[in-house]
């Protein structure tokens, strides 16, 4: 007897940043505490923010939806994870792992080669779900993408999905978006769009009519969801929202260059301290604790920082004694040179303030990590000294340090020197304790209450019936 078809529900958006991540992981959340099996899918993800799961990476939005809906995550979930690494080249990764090949390859034919692999890990994932929860990408109205589509159109079209199209009322607008969007998607797709969704809304409702009853009969499709702006707990898809905050005390400046990646990790901090991110060197004249995060492409980074004069206001941050916590990309650029045998980026000097040499290799290590600090940390690290941390390595090379800079992390995965940690290991400020020891304030909110709290935004504000077959 043949198994019964995952039921698929697609969250659409009419443009990028309409608030799809948020609300396929509010659904996942949703749906799961109804007791049914629930998996996210994303065919193709554009990202420079990615988690350590059985197998590889994949894009950080799948890794919380997996949390939300109760499974592990696992490379199936985003089976095409590609990394900017420039505005037309992207590193492409195969369920879960650098396809070198594919990189090189012209970006329509990529999206051709790619297609078995999307559609046999969508039947892997829904082959154990009762409801598969797919994200699109961008917008299903980009025609002129239509013939290489693989994360919007083909794959509704495979697992027969049934859509909700969000919209983000904040922008303005929207009522045009969902027409417009409805009007491009074409014959085929468009009795998939089962239910339109006004995100991210302010004020009073009854102040939208008589648009949506006006909007259904134009189209068919009945507003089924306004969602209000909220502050719902999850970084944003980019891991970058430029507002700053004002929680705690602690004055924390991230340096964010153009190549600045895995910037979601930094999410916590943003709730329990003064925080914005850096991208002149002013930023950095108040700080109390400097962030240098990971970086795609260190030399680049680098390059930025000297031209733009951030790597002088690292220097005189350093002299100051001002905390400088570095994580991957962040500890090579801080180190004193890059050398790069097999390819990878190129050479670079880097700015000097950690006497450490960098030495890419030809591998990517993908691996989650357990580990412990050392005891007897520095007085500005000292409050870290044996605390266990868990977290993940998404990395080229490795680093070899003077004679003075001592080990944080065993293994070679942390240095310190004074006002300088420098760590291999991504996911720090997710560990509560490491939190606290570094600003002194506890969590804001367990990510278990984050994604109970979007199970409540679903219920309250969202009907799934349509999507459901309810």
């Amino acid at each position: 007897m043949t198994a019964p078809r995952a039921r698929a529900v697609m969250v659409l958006g009419t443009t990028s940043g309409a608030g799809k991540s948020v609300l396929a992981a509010a659904v996942c959340a949703a749906l799961a505490r109804r007791g049914l099996r629930v998996a996210p899918f994303k065919a193709q993800n554009m990202s420079n923010n990615a988690r350590v799961v059985d197998g590889g990476e994949i894009g950080a939005a799948q890794w919380f939806q997996a949390l939300a809906a109760g499974v592990a995550p696992h490379v199936d979930h985003n089976p095409v994870l590609l990394k900017p690494e420039a505005d037309t080249r992207s590193q492409v990764v195969v369920l879960g792992r650098v396809d070198r090949a594919l990189t090189e390859m012209p970006w329509r034919e990529r999206s051709h080669a790619l297609w078995d692999v999307v559609r046999d890990a969508y039947d892997r994932v829904a082959a154990s779900a009762d409801v598969v929860v797919l994200e699109g990408a961008g917008s299903p109205a980009e025609i002129n993408l239509t013939d290489v589509d693989l994360v919007n159109h083909r794959i509704a079209h495979h697992a027969d999905a049934r859509a909700l199209l969000v919209s983000d009322i904040d922008r303005g607008g929207s009522f045009a978006h969902l027409y417009g969007t409805w009007v491009l998607v074409g014959d085929e797709m468009r009795p998939r769009l089962r239910g339109f969704v006004l995100n991210k809304f302010r004020g009073d409702a009854a102040l939208l009519d008589p648009a949506p009853a006006l909007l259904r009969e134009r189209t068919g499709v009945p507003v089924v969801g306004v969602v209000p702006m909220v502050d719902h707990g999850l970084p944003d898809e980019d891991g970058a929202d430029p507002r700053p905050t004002a929680n705690g005390p602690l004055r924390v400046r991230v340096v964010r260059g153009p190549a600045a990646s895995n910037l979601d990790e930094w999410w916590p901090l943003r709730a329990v301290t003064s925080f914005a991110w850096a991208t002149e060197p002013g930023h950095l004249d108040d700080a109390d604790l400097v962030v240098l995060p990971g970086s795609k492409l260190v030399a680049a980074d680098l390059d930025w920082a000297r031209r733009t004069g951030m790597a002088g206001a690292l220097g005189r941050a350093h002299g100051r004694g001002v905390r400088m916590l570095a994580v991957c990309g962040g500890l090579q650029l801080l180190g004193s040179a890059v050398e790069d045998p097999h390819g990878v980026e190129r050479p670079a000097l880097g700015l000097g303030l950690l006497d450490a040499r960098t030495t890419f290799a030809a591998d990517k290590v993908v691996r989650a990590t357990s580990t412990r600090f050392g005891p007897g940390l520095p007085g500005p690290w000292a409050a870290l000294s044996g605390l266990p941390v868990e977290g993940y390595e998404v990395r080229y090379g490795s680093t070899a340090v003077g004679a003075g800079v001592g080990a944080a992390l065993p293994g070679g995965l942390g240095f310190v020197d004074g006002n300088v940690l420098a760590v291999y290991l991504h996911g720090l400020v997710e560990n509560p304790a490491v939190l606290r020891a570094l600003t002194g304030r506890e969590p804001a909110r367990p990510l278990r209450a984050v994604l109970d709290g979007l199970a409540d935004l679903a219920d309250e504000h969202l009907d799934l019936g349509p999507v459901l077959g309810a």
